[in-house]
């Protein structure tokens, strides 16, 4: 049996798979991306799939505190479409 890697979700501080959680990534360039492989280059932060996480780890400080960089309005312009557009239709 393979082995899976474990990740911890910044707001409900679960263990689950890697690949059950989404991931946020500071790129060298400082830009903040959703990252869906999971192998993008950068700093990242986890979030379960569940809208709550994504409301409270949107939250400005909580993430810039995590991914150690201020999160523009445009980058917390995309992390809150991607919460419209993918959590929101998986409930």
């Amino acid at each position: 049996m393979k082995h899976q890697p474990q990740r911890t979700c910044l707001v409900c501080r679960q263990v689950k798979e890697k690949r059950d959680l989404i991931r946020v990534v500071r790129t060298p360039s400082g830009q903040i991306i959703i990252d869906p492989t999971g192998k993008a280059n950068g700093r990242g932060a986890y979030l379960c799939r569940q809208v709550s996480c994504w409301q409270k780890g949107l939250q400005k400080e909580r993430l810039s505190r995590v991914l150690k960089a201020t999160v523009s309005m445009k980058d917390m312009a995309i992390l809150r479409d991607y919460l419209q557009t993918e959590i929101l239709n998986l409930e």
